[in-house]
């Protein structure tokens, strides 16, 4: 049998090379916001059981939600359902075949992170 011969080739570039772009980051943000909101998905249920048993494991639950995490959890919950919903509408536009030109989708992707943090703090202050 024959010995394959090797060709010296380059190595694909890697990562490094490239600069992140604000698409790209709010596609990244919008996969670990939807991952973010099952953990606080998780957190309520927990919570509801630990209320359905009652007694000490309620007591447990109920320190851990009303706590400063729990706080912190909820409210970034918030930031990440208002996220994820307008990531959604932008992802409708792109979907009809609009908005795809690369200014535009920058300006969309500001847009996303900054509307979504507008209307968590009126959603803060409202409720």
């Amino acid at each position: 049998m024959a010995e394959p011969t090797r060709v010296n080739r380059p190595l694909s570039p890697h990562l490094q090379v490239y600069r992140p772009q604000l698409t790209s980051i709010t596609s990244i943000l919008t996969r670990i916001t939807g991952n973010a909101l099952i953990v606080a998905s998780l957190l309520i249920v927990w919570w509801l059981l630990a209320a359905s048993t009652g007694g000490a494991s309620f007591e447990t639950a109920n320190a851990v939600v009303t706590s400063w995490f729990g706080d912190l959890v909820f409210t970034l919950s918030l930031w990440a359902i208002w996220y994820h919903y307008l990531a959604g509408l932008r992802h409708l536009y792109f979907d009809a075949g609009k908005g795809l030109e690369i200014e535009t989708a920058e300006l969309l992707g500001k847009a996303v992170i900054g509307g979504s943090v507008i209307l968590t703090i009126i959603t803060i202050i409202l409720v």
